[in-house]
């Protein structure tokens, strides 16, 4: 045994080892190579083999990043020998959740992959995404504290609080049911949402690669397949398998859209209709699944659901997801391919006889040792949303919830092309005020496809540079002419990359950092470390053992009546200030509201008439596009993602009204005035005046954080509810004409389609945008009252559980807190680290994270 390992098994307390260790002959190579089998042999007992192997498995995670020729030899041999070995005995893992996790285990003990990134270039990180470009250091290397570190002090943290909730008494007072319940919700995982927006072929799938490092994850290259449902990314933390869950409408959702495409179709089932958009998309939905059967004219949308067709899908008629594992990124592509893309002429796709992409809701892929995607999920987003209601639907949540929109086009139509400038006006309402998005990002992919046959390499170099310079300039002169957009975001939140996925890969004519891929991967390494998984994790379980060691003190009692009135005084202060600005918020808006009210009862019949009597538009195909309107709610979208509103369109003086007043209310620094961040029982002053009642205090800041991150959540939910409130409304109102005017069928049904819409329209204007100022108004109103109800009744039961409630049965917690507060104070501090980050509350911008 040579020192590594001594050291290494000292390090971790397990000191008891050192001698089987020795006998056994393990060096620093071996150690390396150490199975699952080897683990169990040289440690019998399960505890400690239990700490070994989380420790063993942290271990080589952190040298992939950090050393990775340290261990690549050995493991690389290791690995040969364990494939050998499985080879000779034809094992494959079994089904069994026993023997998969021991496959997983060994897998995960013998594989050991290098890094690619260079590790040098420390000191001070920059986000410089304009301008020149500087060596690229992996985003792994610059954690907050070392994946390492923090994923060993996570595990610590969590048996020390796994322990502690065990000693907690049994009886069921308060105090004890308290401290369990705090005990129980210390775990959060907040997740930073990205959208990767793009019609096809402009490399999006390519560009979702390159920046996750899987260059066979997502099926890209070819011309004729798409893909077509939602696709998000994230890492898989819980094996070493690639997955896939894939979520379906539900037999009814397909049913009913069944109905709906052949009611669509009419008598024209024959008719090669090439030029009908809508025409094309439906009979692509239809052939993709059913084959040529669904044109036999004996089958119907009721014979269409039997069960033959979904043989291979059990899971789509018990409304179950299916799971599909890979043990590599391309296997694990080469499964979804049917999930998840429309047909295609390429040559590897020929067995495909029937897929499934039209009843995926959404495919979730999760891709294992990941740790920049630890706290984002990337989601390749199809156009502008879905017909289908069921995706749709889900679409607008997923639009709602992206902190980051990626706006991805090829370099050579960046000027002039027209559909990634549509997606992003018809969705920035979704984005802006009516969701949460801080960044859009405009991506201009493709950017080394040069003409290099009579350049030198230096000279292709120079022409990919000119080039990306010049579509940068006309992006950002494009997005200063979008007014429709800038109502919900400044030119701050906009910027433009020139990315080229394949020179990342090939470095043919550019280096890896060249070619804008690594900024991209260092803003997705900023979300991730803005969250602080472990600091928010520990300092939540430090402020829970103060408190039970705090409350187990008898020393206390003197003061803990004079604390509680000061605290409450405070609550009484902080709770008016906070109050202020809401109710001079209510008062902004009532005023906005009421003239867009006004203005939407002079105009709304204007409006209506250039949506019913589109210019350019024959008769007979407007027709069509009426009856897909009313049959839906008043919203019809081509598969393109053209999109036809009535409610938005309706509604857009109401909304228009409350753009700049939303903005202002509800800005990135915080909502309503930054009054809910700045909230502050003022615990810090009291533990000086206090000295006694000191661990109470630390309990009650991590409860006050607790708290006002909470509260930030509820509002960033609630002002998407709020906006989009106004539409809904709308829409309600109208969907009574809608399901009137979807009824007519035969002669002058386009005259009498639109007559009924008008007159509705005419008859309810007086009601209609009144009713949805009404609602908005109520809505914010009760936030107001639940934000003040939320952060008084939590305080001041946290108040009197820790200062007014005795309990000499709680356990003494000295030993724990020792220990977690160490490792509080060393995330907090980083002395061994080169930087430290310092972070913002509510949804932080990755360029507000301060480097010291």
């Amino acid at each position: 045994m040579d020192d590594f390992v001594r050291n290494k098994l000292t390090e971790w307390g397990l000191s008891e080892l050192l001698q089987i260790f020795e006998d056994e002959g393990i060096d620093e190579e071996s150690f390396y190579c150490l199975d699952d089998q080897d683990i169990i042999h040289l440690i019998p007992k399960v505890g400690p083999r239990a700490r070994f192997k989380t420790r063993f498995k942290l271990l080589k995670e952190e040298q992939k990043t950090t050393n990775p020729e340290t261990v690549d030899s050995s493991a690389q041999i290791c690995k040969q020998e364990h494939e050998e070995a499985a080879e000779s005995a034809e094992v494959w893992p079994s089904t069994s959740d026993t023997s998969k996790q021991d496959h997983e285990e060994a897998a995960e003990s013998a594989e050991v992959q290098p890094s690619t990134s260079d590790t040098g270039n420390k000191g001070k990180r920059k986000l410089d995404f304009q301008g020149e470009s500087s060596e690229w250091q992996s985003p792994t290397r610059k954690q907050r504290c070392g994946s390492y570190t923090e994923k060993i002090i996570m595990s610590d943290v969590k048996n020390i609080m796994r322990c502690v909730h065990k000693r907690l008494p049994q009886q069921d007072n308060k105090l004890n049911k308290f401290l369990k319940d705090k005990i129980s919700d210390l775990e959060t995982d907040k997740r930073e949402v990205v959208g990767v927006f793009g019609k096809t072929g402009a490399g999006k799938s390519s560009l979702i690669n390159a920046v996750i490092g899987q260059k066979n994850l997502l099926p890209s290259g070819s011309i004729s397949a798409c893909t077509t449902v939602m696709i998000k990314v994230e890492a898989n933390m819980q094996s070493s398998w690639y997955e896939a869950d894939i979520e379906f409408i539900t037999k009814e959702e397909w049913k009913e859209e069944l109905w709906s495409m052949f009611n669509f179709l009419g008598d024209d089932v024959d008719q090669e209709n090439g030029n009908d958009e809508d025409y094309r998309d439906t009979v692509d939905k239809l052939s993709a699944l059913y084959g040529e059967e669904w044109k036999n004219p004996l089958k119907s949308p009721g014979t269409l659901m039997d069960g033959k067709y979904f043989r291979e899908i059990p899971e789509f008629l018990l409304s179950r997801r299916k799971i599909l594992r890979g043990e590599s990124g391309k296997e694990l592509s080469a499964k979804c391919l049917k999930y998840t893309r429309s047909d295609s002429q390429d040559g590897d796709n020929i067995e495909v006889k029937r897929w499934y992409w039209p009843l995926v809701k959404c495919v979730t892929i999760r891709v294992p040792d990941n740790d920049l995607l630890q706290h984002v999920t990337l989601v390749d987003l199809p156009g502008n949303g879905d017909r289908n209601k069921s995706r749709d639907k889900m679409w607008k949540e997923v639009v709602g919830k992206c902190s980051t929109v990626w706006i991805v086009t090829g370099i050579g139509r960046a000027a002039a092309e027209k559909e990634p400038w549509e997606i992003l006006q018809n969705a920035c309402s979704l984005m802006g005020n009516g969701g949460e998005c801080q960044h859009i990002h405009f991506i201009c992919t493709k950017t080394d496809c040069v003409d290099s046959d009579d350049h030198s390499a230096a000279d292709v170099r120079d022409l990919i540079f000119k080039k990306n310079m010049k579509a940068k300039e006309i992006v950002r002169k494009d997005f200063s002419k979008l007014n429709v957009v800038k109502k919900h975001f400044s030119e701050d939140c906009f910027k433009v990359f020139t990315v080229s996925s394949k020179e990342f890969f090939k470095k043919k004519h550019l280096n890896p950092d060249e070619t804008e891929i690594p900024k991209l991967k260092e803003f997705l390494q900023n979300l991730n470390d803005c969250h602080s998984e472990t600091l928010n994790y520990v300092s939540g379980a430090h402020g829970i053992l103060s408190l039970i060691q705090g409350a187990s003190s008898a020393k206390v009692a003197g003061q803990k009546a004079d604390v509680c009135t000061d605290l409450e005084e405070n609550m009484r202060h902080e709770l008016d200030k906070v109050r202020k600005p809401m109710e001079e918020a209510y008062k902004a808006f009532e005023k906005c509201l009421s003239e867009g009210v006004e203005k939407s009862k002079s105009s709304c019949e204007k409006i209506l008439k250039s949506i019913l009597y589109p210019p350019r538009i024959k008769g007979s195909a407007f027709h069509k596009i009426l009856r897909c309107v009313v049959a839906n709610g008043g919203i019809h979208k081509t598969k393109k993602g053209k999109q036809t509103d009535f409610n938005m369109k309706l509604a857009s003086c109401l909304t228009d009204s409350i753009d700049e007043e939303f903005k202002t209310t509800f800005p990135k620094s915080g909502p309503f005035k930054g009054v809910i961040n700045a909230f502050s029982l003022d615990t810090e002053r009291l533990t000086e005046k206090y000295k006694d009642v000191e661990l109470q205090l630390i309990f009650l800041k991590t409860e006050e954080e607790k708290i006002k991150t909470k509260v930030n959540k509820l509002i960033r939910e609630d002002k998407k509810t709020m906006y989009s409130s106004l539409t809904t409304t709308i829409e309600e109102s109208m969907q009574e004409c809608y399901d009137r005017a979807k009824e007519i069928k035969g002669q002058d049904s386009l005259k009498n389609m639109r007559d009924i819409v008008e007159r509705h329209v005419h008859d309810s204007k007086n009601i209609m945008f009144e009713h949805a100022k009404d609602l908005m108004l109520s809505q914010l109103k009760c936030l107001k009252e639940y934000i003040l109800k939320t952060l008084e009744e939590t305080m001041q039961k946290s108040i009197e559980l820790s200062l007014k409630t005795d309990s000499d049965s709680l356990p003494d917690v000295r030993v724990e807190l020792a220990e977690v507060t160490k490792y509080y104070d060393e995330l907090k501090s980083n002395p061994d680290e080169e930087s430290v980050i310092y972070t913002i509350t509510d949804s932080p911008d990755p360029a507000d994270v301060l480097i010291l």
